[in-house]
């Protein structure tokens, strides 16, 4: 076991550099490339500007299009399940998510609000009209039940179907319009993966070192919550097994204290190789997964967010849907943007920046100029103040 000590700023630059933030987002378009190194890209339904998915790709490279990921989830490159939230997740990954299938189908089978899930024999029934007509949406079927939005009031079927998704019997074949299709397993995941067998030691191994590789450094928790597939007993216990062999690495946070992290060899290579810091301004999605980790975000760069989009109007502090700015290694200040799509206009609502930022007529301009690449992304004529 190594030492290593990380100053704050080197520490931003790793985080942002892990992330895909930190280079320029330009060069050729490698969607899959994307998603393996990111892990996974997180799925949202909600459309305030662009989906959320199609936002976090665009800000590792201009070159992407909004609906370019569906396209991949439909050839094969990636599988849809749920790490923290519903995901793309690379398709080469899928032998490390076996156990997965098998966790998250034992946590259903406890839980009170899946009672009025079919039995084994209606589940039966649902899959095999699916192999029968081919991929299906919860909408080609129907329940005698009411319909209230809350999850335990689900039709029947809906949680029959979803089950056998999270257990990996079905598999999402593709989105219309952001409705998932369901497709029997096998006749969506590859033969050759599907055939692949690895023991639950082997998949927490790679759990656990792929979660590591992908943070830089981090904590027994931040290693746990990174793929949301591993129970927090099993990471200390891979910890401990692999002491000796990892590096113990301190790191200095935003407010000068220091947290003792972990991460794997050839960290310090990593930082050897990193390009020069560049002080262009990113708009992210709430949902990018540089700040999935609120808390972590907040003791690494100082910023302190919160994604109000399920907060009561009256209690939000910012918006509904707040878009940070990032600079260089430094996030200096958050925007609400209103998209007005029959006027094709994409309109500032407001823009607050950070505590003890001077927002002069430099960073204004690199404001304006993220601005506009933003609206054309979005296919709108972009309004300036």
């Amino acid at each position: 076991m190594t030492d290593l000590s990380l100053s704050n700023a080197c520490a931003r630059r790793l985080w942002l550099d892990q992330h895909g933030l930190w280079g320029a987002p330009k060069g050729a378009l490698d969607i899959p490339q994307i998603g393996a190194a990111l892990g996974f890209v997180q799925l949202d339904s909600i459309r305030h500007v662009e989906r959320a998915h199609d936002h976090i790709l665009w800000s590792r490279n201009t070159s992407y299009r909004a609906g370019d990921l569906g396209k991949h989830l439909e050839s094969r490159d990636f599988f849809e399940h749920f790490t923290h939230d519903a995901s793309l997740i690379p398709m080469p990954f899928l032998p490390m998510w076996r156990r997965q299938f098998s966790r998250h189908a034992e946590k259903i089978s406890q839980a009170g609000w899946w009672k009025n899930m079919p039995d084994a024999q209606g589940r039966a029934a649902l899959k095999a009209r699916i192999a029968r007509e081919g991929p299906l949406s919860t909408r080609d079927f129907d329940s005698a039940a009411p319909r209230p939005k809350a999850m335990w009031h689900r039709p029947a079927h809906k949680l029959g179907l979803d089950y056998m998704w999270y257990a990996g019997e079905l598999a999402t074949s593709h989105r219309e319009n952001f409705v998932k299709y369901y497709d029997l397993a096998e006749r969506v995941f590859p033969k050759h993966l599907q055939s692949v067998r690895l023991s639950d030691a082997a998949q927490i191994d790679w759990l656990c070192r792929s979660a590591l590789e992908r943070l830089g450094f981090g904590s027994a928790g931040d290693i746990q919550r990174f793929w949301g597939a591993c129970a927090a007993a099993e990471v200390k216990a891979w910890l401990a097994a692999h002491r000796e062999e990892l590096l113990s690495v301190t790191v200095t946070q935003a407010d000068e204290k220091t947290a003792q992290l972990w991460a794997l060899p050839g960290l310090e290579d990593r930082l050897a190789t990193l390009a020069k810091p560049r002080g262009a301004m990113r708009l992210l999605n709430p949902f990018d997964p540089a700040i999935r980790d609120r808390k972590r975000t907040e003791r690494l760069f100082g910023f302190s967010y919160r994604n109000e989009i399920f907060v009561p109007e009256s209690q939000r502090r910012w918006g509904y849907y707040v878009y940070p700015l990032l600079e260089g290694a430094r996030f200096v200040g958050r925007v609400l943007l209103r998209a007005d799509r029959a006027a094709g206009c994409l309109h500032i609502t407001r823009l607050w920046p950070e505590d003890g930022v001077r927002w002069g007529a430099q960073r204004d301009k690199k404001w304006q100029a993220e601005f506009k690449r933003f609206a054309r992304f979005a296919g709108l004529e972009p309004v300036l103040p």
